[in-house]
């Protein structure tokens, strides 16, 4: 576990893009809703180790720190052969002109120790540079030793947060589906792991087809579809134990493509029966379940927004695949895609609540898009032969997704890319892997 010692954080601190830096020497700020061309220098020379036994583990945080800002696309680390200056004590003062010359606009100082009774811990500052000032107070992080890698991923949330005045998204976990085997005879099994990649743990095995895995809203349980009983139904499991059930009280029939509501209370769902498939509401306290879609069509993919009060989905109620918004509780549904060509699928509502993240296809590609939650401003942020199934990083601001390579040898893999379009990259995972779900950020 991990402890925040101190927690004053600066208050509206904005940092600015190069060309603004060089010319004043006032705060920097980072616009990341409309994409940067120049992303922020900044340096991060290796965490002070306070005693022997912190060496390898201060050049081990520095590293994944400064890993995590490059890989936002919002941030360049300058390499140390540039410096000027050396960082030889947490308390040592900055010398502010040294780092000038070099065009760093952000410093990240540190320090690392293990204490006698076995714990680690870390301390960091944050400066501006251009405005020869340290951003905020400094923050510690206490834990044990085999957490180092969340203690480096809450100092690069703290630097995120403070550089672009949103929420970081480092120290969550990602869940997904990894597939071993040919693709005519895939073998899978859920799994989760860091949102980097490392860590990853197999929750299930792979003698039974699993598909969608979410994460509950304080990410301690993930829901999923499981073919264990010969068709698709709706399974929980405990992260913590990997203990799980199959959900009581559904009937004997195709349920599949489920996902939490807000409080964590309940789940939406899609259910077959008849040949007809609607959305339906299931208590997880009660074992109550109501239906919230009657419509001699598909329905399925159910999102709720962020405040529980509506659910997105898709239809072919209109003769192919849309995107419909109804109220929580069921009743009459709004078509927002406006799209006269193509296919809309997968729809996911943004933790900010003001986009909806969406799969289209048309003409032989598939897309990864974002609209309001009207259906305006539609933006497609990806093109490929396969990508499907957005989610959303805590933050609001970055997707991740999978993509498949076409032909007999086609794999999955998983991909992220930035609300505005940009920093499209691969995420690293041991091998193929389909159907992510991003956790909120860990307690």
């Amino acid at each position: 576990m991990i402890r925040f010692l101190i927690t004053c954080l600066a208050v509206g601190l904005a940092l600015a893009t190069s060309a603004m830096a060089q010319s004043s020497p006032g705060p920097l700020r980072i616009e990341i809703t409309e994409g940067v061309i120049e992303p922020l220098p900044f340096a991060a020379p290796v965490f002070i180790a306070e005693n022997a036994a912190a060496a390898d583990v201060a050049q081990d945080i520095t590293r994944v720190i400064s890993a995590d800002l490059r890989g936002t696309g919002l941030f360049r680390e300058i390499p140390s052969s540039a410096y000027i200056s050396t960082i030889t004590s947490f308390d040592s003062p900055v010398q502010y002109a040294d780092w000038k010359a070099i065009n760093a606009q952000a410093l990240i100082t540190g320090s690392v120790e293990q204490t006698a009774n076995g714990q680690l811990v870390v301390r960091f500052r944050l400066f501006d540079v251009f405005a020869d000032q340290q951003l905020g107070e400094g923050l510690q992080f206490v834990g044990s030793p085999d957490s180092w890698r969340r203690m480096a991923h809450n100092v690069a949330d703290q630097v995120y947060e403070r550089i672009t005045g949103e929420g970081g998204y480092f120290d969550t976990r990602v869940a997904f589906i990894s597939e071993t085997g040919p693709k005519n005879a895939r073998l899978k099994r859920l799994a989760i792991m860091d949102y980097d990649g490392a860590n990853v743990q197999y929750l299930t095995d792979s003698r039974n087809i699993v598909l969608a895995p979410r994460f509950s809203p304080n990410g301690d349980r993930v829901i999923f579809t499981s073919y264990e009983s010969g068709f698709p139904r709706v399974y929980l499991l405990d992260v913590a134990t990997v203990q799980r059930r199959q959900l009581e009280g559904l009937p004997d029939t195709m349920s599949f493509a489920p996902r939490f509501s807000p409080d964590g209370n309940r789940i939406v769902y899609s259910e077959e029966s008849g040949g007809n498939t609607d959305i339906y509401l299931y208590d997880l306290n009660s074992g109550q379940r109501t239906r919230l879609t009657e419509a001699p069509s598909i329905e399925t993919a159910p999102s709720f927004s962020p405040d529980g009060s509506q659910i997105v989905f898709e239809s072919d109620r209109s003769g192919r695949q849309q995107i419909y918004v109804m109220p929580a509780s069921g009743g009459e549904a709004r078509r927002i895609s406006q799209g006269q060509v193509g296919r809309y699928g997968t729809p996911v509502w943004s933790p900010r609540g003001d986009l909806i993240a969406f799969t289209f296809q048309n003409a032989g590609r598939f897309h990864i898009g974002v609209m309001r939650t009207d259906g305006s401003e539609e933006r497609l942020l990806t093109a490929s032969f396969l990508d499907e199934g957005p989610t959303w990083a805590p933050n609001g601001r970055v997707i991740m997704f999978t993509r498949e390579t076409a032909g007999a040898d086609g794999a999955p893999a998983l991909y992220s890319v930035d609300i505005s379009g940009r920093n499209l990259q691969r995420v690293a995972t041991p091998g193929m892997a389909s159907d992510p779900a991003w956790s909120p950020l860990l307690p």
